[in-house]
């Protein structure tokens, strides 16, 4: 009897953060970086220190967020890995997946990624590269494992897949961070220029007349 009790209070209490995290997300949809606490209590009809009782703080929620878009990004690159097409296709599907989420909820990913400028008083101070680098660190070791499973690279396998699941993770979020400020071309180009450097193009190209290469 206990134990049903205890697992029904678990149950609406997971209920309750679920409702909770998408009341922050709609706020941050609406005011991106600049989402207070404030604001997310109003949206969830809660006072302030009731969400301050589920996530402990603005960097409890960060968290809690970030977990839950990484999931959802996450399952979006395992599939385009997998899917049963050329490897090159796969690479292009893979780097459109990245910079078609961070397109379609840029409100998202500046709140996931950058300090907002017009962060209320109250919660200046919040640190948001503390908790974004291990959010990168993280695609970084989840994309070194698919690399793993799915590549044979030899016995030096597991230390390669590890050094380009990061420096991929890196290359897909710089350049997505410029191309998502400035938008100088569509995303599919961004795509294929991309593509094209992982694949090889720069170790081909010539270097210009007169200029020292690389």
């Amino acid at each position: 009897m206990e134990t049903s009790q205890r697992e029904d209070q678990q149950r609406a209490a997971e209920q309750r953060r679920k409702e909770l995290l998408e009341a922050a997300d709609r706020v941050v949809l609406r005011d991106g970086p600049g989402a207070s606490m404030n604001a997310i209590a109003a949206e969830a009809g809660i006072t302030k220190p009731i969400l301050y009782r589920h996530f402990g703080d603005k960097g409890g929620l960060y968290r809690a967020l970030a977990a839950r878009h990484t999931e959802a990004l996450l399952d979006g690159l395992r599939a385009a890995l997998d899917a049963p097409v050329g490897r090159r296709e796969r690479v292009e599907s893979t780097l459109d997946t990245y910079l078609a989420a961070i397109e379609a909820r840029p409100q998202v990913y500046r709140f996931l990624m950058h300090p907002a400028e017009e962060e209320p008083p109250s919660e200046q101070g919040f640190d948001v590269g503390k908790h974004s680098a291990p959010l990168l660190r993280r695609l970084g070791e989840e994309l070194a494992e698919v690399i793993a499973e799915r590549v044979d690279l030899g016995p030096d396998g597991g230390e390669l897949a590890r050094a380009w699941g990061h420096g991929i993770v890196g290359m897909m979020h710089a350049a997505g961070d410029w191309w998502l400020r400035e938008r100088p071309f569509p995303r599919g180009r961004l795509v294929r220029h991309l593509a094209d450097l992982l694949w090889g193009r720069l170790a081909v190209a010539g270097d210009l007349a007169g200029g020292p290469g690389f």
